[in-house]
């Protein structure tokens, strides 16, 4: 196969199709992720029968079995993507909707209407089920999307491409309004992130490797977060339960999500109380511990912290521990070494908390809460694309509206400018 001539035609499929679909009602976007949840339903065998090649495979080449695990199409997750498609259907439209309409001195209106960005580029690992799930969202907000999945769920994903056809057939809007690239050639990564004609945004989702190219080679928009370098910092004015409950949650809730804590950083007047407290929790799920010098002369059996530790997303049972002088050393160091994800602070110091949120430079911030909440659906979002922590256009759970953008609407009635 000729890729670059292949992604050149995928692409000009989808800017035609882009048209077509962001003109489309609620109504036909809706039928269509209708129909493709019961697209899914009726295909349950095919689904199984691919994934089942892609997990032969899979073992054949000595994936990990994490990987397999994330790789498998369980009916289980099957129904999953079944409901998150019903509940895509079920939410909100954003296309279309006026904002901020108000009369000028001139007389004409002037408002901000959402409106979709075009074709949006998404390339992902391993799960078959983002295919569904950035299908879906790209449509409700009325994107084109193109869909790089990785080369270990190929047949998985070409099955779930049928259904998804199918599903936008039925509702008579365009086929090409959802494609999934057919070559598992890398090349196509290349060519996806370097099309600007074609392409309006890419969404990497995957490793640190995969979202480092991206970011480095890509002359398209790329919306993104590298790491998942979080903090909860305890108060010198927190509830002791309160702190040791989060603390414990945002690390312990599951370990290889981005947003787990990495490094808890403590207030040294409430050091020698707490920590006891969280590193016996801890040790009771093998959580390793690694604390600052401070840190180990209360807790004199954990191992020492590193410069390294500070700025490592470990994915893992391991937790950096820090003791800061005071809120002000907590902030700096979040600053300087956190990702922009998502940081916490527990306190019942109203004032401290208010300038924390304010002070943390990240795209979530916290007061009292896990980290683990730092998620599209548990913003009430329904769904989400990703993270990002840039800070133009999109920051932090992207949804639907973070699938939109904005441009300016002007009702006049032969207004002239005088």
């Amino acid at each position: 196969m000729d890729v670059k001539a292949y992604m050149v035609e995928v692409g000009e499929k989808a800017r035609e199709a882009s048209v077509k679909i962001a003109q489309a009602s609620t109504e036909a976007k809706n039928r269509a992720l209708l129909a493709m949840a019961e697209a899914l339903d009726n295909a349950r065998d095919k689904l199984a029968q691919a994934n089942e090649l892609d997990l032969e495979n899979g073992r054949a080449n000595g994936l990990d079995s994490a990987m397999l695990d994330r790789l498998e199409l369980t009916p289980a997750r099957i129904d999953t993507m079944i409901e998150g498609l019903k509940q895509v259907a079920a939410l909100p439209d954003p296309v279309g909707i006026i904002d901020d309409m108000k009369f000028m001195p001139s007389g004409i209106q002037v408002g901000k209407m959402r409106v979709p960005l075009g074709v949006v580029g998404i390339i992902y690992e391993s799960r078959p089920n983002v295919t569904v799930e950035a299908a879906s969202l790209c449509l409700k907000s009325g994107n084109a999307t193109i869909l790089r999945g990785g080369s270990e769920a190929i047949h998985s994903n070409q099955a779930v491409a049928v259904c998804i056809s199918q599903g936008l057939s039925q509702a008579g809007l365009p086929e090409d309004a959802v494609q999934v690239v057919k070559t598992t050639d890398r090349a196509a990564v290349g060519e996806l992130i370097t099309m600007p004609e074609y392409v309006d945004v890419i969404v990497p989702r995957g490793g640190k490797g995969l979202i480092e190219r991206v970011s480095r080679d890509a002359k398209v928009t790329v919306i993104k977060h590298l790491d998942g370098i979080c903090h909860v910092f305890i108060d010198r004015d927190a509830d002791h339960e309160k702190a040791v409950n989060v603390a414990f949650n945002a690390k312990t809730h599951r370990y290889g999500t981005c947003n787990t804590m990495e490094t808890l950083l403590v207030d040294e007047p409430v050091a020698a109380s707490i920590l006891p407290l969280l590193a016996e929790k801890y040790r009771q799920e093998g959580v390793e511990l690694r604390g600052c010098e401070a840190t180990r002369c209360i807790l004199t059996d954990i191992n020492p912290a590193s410069e390294d530790d500070w700025s490592t997303e470990y994915l893992a049972p391991i937790l950096s521990v820090k003791i800061v002088a005071d809120m002000e050393e907590a902030i700096a160091h979040i600053n300087k070494y956190g990702s922009h994800h998502t940081d916490s602070i527990i306190t019942e110091n109203y004032t401290r908390g208010r300038t924390f949120i304010t002070a943390v430079d990240s795209s979530s911030v916290m007061i009292n809460a896990s980290t683990r909440f730092a998620d599209g659906f548990e913003y009430g979002l329904g769904a989400e694309i990703g993270i990002s922590t840039d800070k133009i256009h999109a920051r932090g759970p992207v949804g639907l509206d973070g699938l939109t953008s904005q441009k300016y609407v002007v009702f006049g009635d032969g207004h002239i400018r005088q």
